[in-house]
């Protein structure tokens, strides 16, 4: 089954996380638990796999399991890298760190048994994607798919859109999700719909689907021209930074300044610490340059080794928010 390395279309968000959070509804293969990846594979799921070799399928009866293999996008459709571990009688898990995806867009994934044996998921799963060789799809062969921008009570991004009360189904779609018209359904409460999700970092155009409708988001001021000479809505998504630096105890007065801030020498005065001086600010998705201001002299962060010049030929601290 090498066609399967050319597979790719999951939509995946990496971030760094501040808080805890649990995936809403897991969907197969899949979960989420704080800043881990869980994958799952569970034999009693299955009932046919592709042989890698022929293309033949069997069913999983027909041979014994000695490993689960993850392989993916994210690993090059490997089969020898990602062992997963027996957990239960028929199960196997394995866990990853979501610092260990880059911060693509789309994954999808498949669960490599004995090497060779490529379980294929049910087309009536909630996460699959149909499986292509050379552009076109293949009739019956499925993959699954991975999805780190999801539901979450506790997380960055909060939709609302009021009234609609009569409406059957809401949808909120956008630039995280590739403007999937299906994925992310809205609530319905009193006076309204909404939508808690947990996102990366960054700036993002979105839209509300009413019973098939499209249109923006009635109360967000902030929005963009879009191809259909209609208004896409933008959201700012911000992680709460925390700038250290430690020692210059003795230093009357410290100040954070840098491209986030239009390098502005006043604003933000750090407050002392123990061990030396602290301030918390938001910041959008990206890098930004920043040094610190210790008593009127313009210090670079000691404890942060990654540098960059500037248009002006100054060296800065360089501090990326993903």
């Amino acid at each position: 089954m090498k066609y399967l390395l050319k597979h790719i279309t999951i939509i995946v968000f990496a971030f760094i996380s501040l808080n805890s959070y649990a995936q809403k509804d897991d969907f197969k293969g899949y979960r989420i638990e704080g800043d881990t990846i869980v994958f799952s594979f569970d034999k009693n799921d299955y009932t046919k796999a592709t042989h890698d070799f022929d293309g033949d399928k069997y069913d999983f009866d027909d041979f014994d399991i000695e490993n689960v293999v993850v392989s993916g996008e994210f690993n090059n459709w490997s089969k020898n890298k990602w062992y997963m571990t027996k957990v239960g009688v028929d199960r196997y898990e394995l866990k990853k760190s979501i610092h260990d995806f880059t911060d693509e867009f789309s994954w999808e994934f498949k669960f490599v048994i004995n090497n060779s044996f490529w379980a294929e998921p049910s087309k009536k799963d909630g996460n699959i994607a149909k499986a292509k060789k050379n552009g076109r799809k293949l009739h019956g062969v499925y993959n699954l798919k991975m999805y780190l921008a999801h539901p979450n009570e506790k997380g960055n991004a909060h939709f609302k859109l009021k009234g609609f009360t009569d409406a059957k189904r809401v949808i909120v779609a956008g630039s995280f999700n590739k403007w999937n018209e299906n994925l992310f359904k809205m609530e319905k409460i009193d006076d309204g719909w909404e939508l808690t999700l947990k996102i990366k970092p960054g700036v993002y155009e979105y839209r509300f689907i009413v019973d098939g409708k499209w249109m923006e988001d009635p109360n967000n001021i902030h929005k963009v021209k879009n191809e259909f000479k209609e208004y896409n809505s933008l959201i700012d998504i911000k992680e709460y930074t925390a700038f250290k630096l430690r020692g210059y105890t003795n230093a009357k007065k410290v100040v954070l300044t840098g491209t986030f801030n239009n390098w502005n020498e006043h604003d933000y005065v750090m407050r002392k610490m123990d061990y030396g001086w602290k301030y918390v600010i938001p910041l959008s998705g990206g890098k930004h340059h920043y040094k610190f201001i210790v008593d009127g002299t313009w210090v670079l962060d000691p404890h942060n080794s990654v540098k960059e010049y500037d248009n002006n030929g100054h060296v800065n601290s360089v501090c990326m928010i993903k």
